[in-house]
């Protein structure tokens, strides 16, 4: 059995739509009084998407994003983009 890693790139115009996006979702949550950082976090771990809003059709817009695609720009821009 052969295994190999998998490699995940996000194109850079995937990722300014990532980031409208979770900045929208985030603005929703927000306006609606949640705690935004908290519901993302939790719709991220679970794919739960009672975490998220549906106002402003936020919920029908953080479901179009991949998951891991997220994941993995996030991490990547805590480990090299923080300062």
């Amino acid at each position: 059995m052969t295994e190999s890693t998998i490699k995940f790139t996000v194109p850079s115009d995937d990722k300014d739509n990532m980031r409208r996006t979770l900045r929208s979702v985030f603005d929703a949550l927000n306006e609606k009084g949640y705690n935004p950082i908290n519901q993302i976090v939790g719709y991220l771990l679970t794919e739960d998407p009672t975490y998220i809003t549906n106002y402003n059709n936020a919920r029908s817009i953080i479901c179009k994003l991949d998951r891991d695609e997220i994941l993995q720009e996030l991490v990547r821009c805590y480990l090299f983009d923080s300062k």
